[in-house]
């Protein structure tokens, strides 16, 4: 080979290294292009500055004057609150302790592996830090174990969202606004809940905007941001003398509904159905919550009809108790909206029959809570000796002697397990008792025009300065949590025995702690709905009240602790409402247009 040629050989293969290195170099580029474009990796970024900030201003509390750490906090708990629509659907257990009340946690008690626990989290630093005389120590350990709660969660950050977590993630947060974070449930002593329910929607813009290249409809996406623009202008008000009913209506509704828009112009498809229809455009309707997820067998609505109709001739056959004197329908009557309107149904209960309409949408069954599901709830009422007081074995003998029952449960169910498909039909009929029929149903829904001012106060009162939605949950208006709808909370209120104000006792019914003897559950009981109360007297787990305005002024007065029943484990929200009698006929007016058109 000449000079010449090893010369032009070398140029060449200069030039090939060189343009590889340029290839290499712009495909690098490329995927750092792509890297920061990436939507879920903004959203990332976005969470990650929201946790630092808050693990910043937790962190700088300590050693600063009483008004310094007032205002740290309330800076990181602005933060946690930005933060919260991300970590409450990607981390829903630490979001759930780190936003916990200061309450005792129990835990473990099913598996007889009961563990006690102090709560933490911001709501807790708060309630000790605005407390009139401060206790530092407690301060100090709270702020560090939540801090390094966060730091946890920062440390192991890696999000994974497709275009349907994105969807159910806006979905859940503003549900949770319009249930919990209207309501005070967060913001035990700065009430402070309407603003921060303002940051969260800062955040859902931020995620919108960070997604908006998805949309092909720029329309859907302007007009979801000034939906929520304008939301956030409504929420710059009183805490208590907030419309609630207005805002629900005039701003919940229609960003559900403009949320199913985007669903459609990103053309998303849902693997399966979460607690929330993932068509919701509204809180009160039959079609909001899934049912069949709160079923032990969720697959299984086929022929549901047919397997309802069974269920409801179940539900009324006196054959499935031992002595064939009673039914479900002998506690349960129809025309009382499924209660009996006695105090507690003969000498042998002691405890008041609760209405079963609405109960499909709760995680624990029986006033202590003591079984999992309605097909689970069955077994309690006939093994129990002052109920059915019979084995499922024998009632499986004498239906399957019904030539017609027999020809139903083999037909409708395709399995052998006959036991739980009887079951299964009977909780099948209950589930279908949730109508969405009530005076309230139809005017927040925009059907009538019909509630009174006074009706619509009660809302507002019961939603927010009277605090009884920080327990009875919206729509369902029971104890099971939205939006996510896992955990069906117990309460200890104090109810006393009788209505004896001048020498109170507590009613000696244990209620959880009958269970498991944890000493830190005495006295909790399931929190129920108040759907259909007007119909449903008398009231409390042993029917000491007879009417509405007994149970208000109860409330009124700061539960059994306002009776002087003092106890540590109290958990209701307040000392006392101080809330007048006009307030107190305005939240009765409110309850009782929760009563379905068929009672």
């Amino acid at each position: 080979m000449t000079q010449k040629n090893i010369s032009q050989a070398k140029t060449y293969l200069c030039v090939c290294l060189l343009l590889l290195v340029l290839a290499c170099n712009k495909k690098e580029d490329k995927n750092v292009y792509k890297s920061i474009n990436n939507p879920v990796k903004k959203i990332e970024n976005l969470y990650t500055r929201y946790l630092t900030n808050a693990i910043k201003y937790l962190d700088s509390i300590e050693g600063k004057s009483r008004a310094e750490q007032k205002k740290h906090y309330v800076l990181a708990r602005k933060n946690f609150k930005l933060l919260e629509p991300i970590l409450a659907y990607t981390d829903k257990g630490n979001y759930k302790s780190l936003n916990a009340p200061n309450i005792i946690i129990v835990k473990g008690e099913i598996s007889f592996d009961t563990k006690v626990l102090n709560p933490i989290g911001f709501q807790v630093i708060e309630e000790t830090l605005y407390e009139d005389t401060l206790d530092t120590l407690a301060l100090e350990h709270t702020i560090r174990v939540t801090s390094r709660r966060l730091e946890l969660i920062k440390k192991n950050l890696q999000l994974q969202l497709k275009d349907y977590h994105t969807i159910w993630l806006l979905r859940d947060q503003i549900v949770r606004i319009a249930t919990t974070g209207i309501t005070g449930f967060d913001s035990p002593v700065l009430g402070q809940s309407l603003l921060e329910s303002s940051y969260t929607y800062e955040t859902l813009i931020d995620i919108l905007k960070i997604n908006e290249n998805r949309f092909t409809s720029k329309e859907v996406f302007n007009d979801f941001i000034t939906a929520i623009k304008n939301a956030q202008k409504a929420l710059d008000h009183d805490f208590d003398t907030f419309d609630r009913y207005s805002f629900i209506k005039n701003h919940i509704h229609p960003q559900l509904e403009k949320l199913v828009e985007v669903q459609k112009d990103w053309k998303v498809t849902f693997p399966f159905e979460m607690a929330l229809s993932n068509d919701l455009t509204s809180l009160f309707t039959k079609e909001t919550i899934n049912l069949n997820y709160f079923s032990d067998h969720l697959a299984d609505t086929t022929q549901i009809e047919a397997k309802v109709s069974l269920g409801k001739a179940l539900f009324n056959d006196t054959s499935l108790s031992k002595d064939y004197n009673m039914a479900c329908a002998t506690c349960h009557i129809k025309e009382a909206a499924f209660t009996d309107e006695k105090k507690t149904f003969d000498k042998h209960q002691t405890r008041n029959t609760p209405t079963i309409t609405y109960s499909a949408y709760q995680k624990a069954f029986f006033m202590d809570a003591r079984a999992g599901s309605l097909e689970g709830q069955i077994i309690g009422v006939v093994k129990n000796h002052n109920e059915f007081n019979i084995s499922m074995d024998s009632i499986i003998d004498r239906l399957m002697k019904n030539e017609n029952y027999k020809e139903k449960i083999t037909t409708l169910y395709k399995n052998k397990r006959v036991d739980f498909n009887i079951r299964h039909a009977m909780a099948s009929y209950i589930r279908t008792l949730n109508t969405f029929t009530s005076k309230f149903d139809k005017n927040i829904r925009g059907e009538e025009q019909t509630l009174t001012t006074e009706e619509q106060l009660g809302f507002n009162l019961f939603a927010g300065k009277a605090m009884c939605a920080t327990c009875h949950f919206a729509p369902i208006f029971n104890g099971t949590v939205p939006p996510n709808y896992k955990d069906t909370e117990l309460e200890f209120i104090g109810v006393p025995e009788t209505k004896d104000t001048i020498n109170p006792k507590i009613s000696p019914d244990l209620g959880r702690y009958s269970l498991f003897k944890t000493p830190e559950r005495k006295h909790f009981f399931k929190t129920p709905t108040v759907r259909n109360i007007a119909k449903t007297a008398p009231y409390m787990h042993n029917g000491v009240y007879n009417t509405l305005e007994e149970v208000m002024n109860f409330y009124n007065k700061g539960g059994g602790a306002g009776l002087g029943l003092e106890n540590e484990y109290q958990t209701l929200p307040f000392d006392n409402l101080e809330l007048s009698k006009e307030e107190i006929n305005a939240i009765i007016a409110f309850m009782e247009t929760l009563t379905d058109e068929a009672y």
